[in-house]
C-alpha cells in the first residue's frame, strides 16, 4: 500500500528517520516496538514546531501522557533504511488529543506502519487531566484549521 501526493498531504509534518542496527530484531528488520518510538519521537519534534517546547520537564507548561496507542504494520524495514514519518493531529477533545501517524519507506514509499496515539493533558502536581493548553490548541488550529474545535 503505497500513498502518494494528496493522501500525505494531509499530514502537516514529516520529518526522515534512519533505522539503526539496534533497532532491528533478530531477523534484521525494524522491532515491531520501534515503529511505536519513531512514532512518538515524530509526534515530539512537530509539538515543538507547535510551541509545546521546554528546555526541561518541570518548565513544560503540563505533562502529556499517552493512555493509547493503536498501530497496524503493514511492512519492513532493514538497517539503515530511512523511513518517512507523517504526523497530524486527528481530534482536540477538552483534555485530550488523538495524534495519527504514518510511517513510509523513504525509497519507495511503501507504507510500514500507521496508527493513532491518544494524549491526555496533565497537571504536574495533581496528575488530573487538564485542558489543552490554549496557547497550544491555537497553534494546531493555526497549522490544521480543518479541525473542528469542540469548545
Amino acid at each position: 500500500m503505497a500513498l502518494q501526493g494528496k493522501e500525505t498531504d494531509q499530514y502537516p509534518f514529516s520529518e526522515t528517520i534512519r533505522v539503526r542496527f539496534r533497532d532491528t530484531d533478530s531477523q534484521g528488520h525494524l522491532y515491531f516496538a520501534n515503529y511505536l518510538v519513531y512514532a512518538d519521537e515524530l509526534t515530539g519534534f512537530y509539538m515543538d514546531q507547535l510551541g509545546f517546547k521546554a528546555a526541561t520537564p518541570d518548565q513544560a507548561p503540563c505533562y502529556v501522557f499517552t493512555v493509547n496507542v493503536q498501530c497496524d504494520y503493514h511492512d519492513e524495514v532493514a538497517a539503515n533504511g530511512l523511513v518517512r514519518g507523517f504526523v497530524r493531529y486527528n481530534r482536540l477533545g477538552r483534555s485530550s488529543a488523538e495524534v495519527a501517524f504514518l510511517l513510509q519507506s523513504d525509497s519507495d514509499s511503501r507504507v510500514l506502519a500507521s496508527g493513532k496515539i491518544t494524549q491526555v493533558f496533565v497537571d504536574p502536581a495533581t496528575r488530573q487531566s487538564i485542558p489543552i493548553p490554549d496557547f497550544f490548541r491555537t497553534n494546531i488550529l493555526a497549522r490544521q484549521p480543518e479541525l473542528v474545535d469542540p469548545e
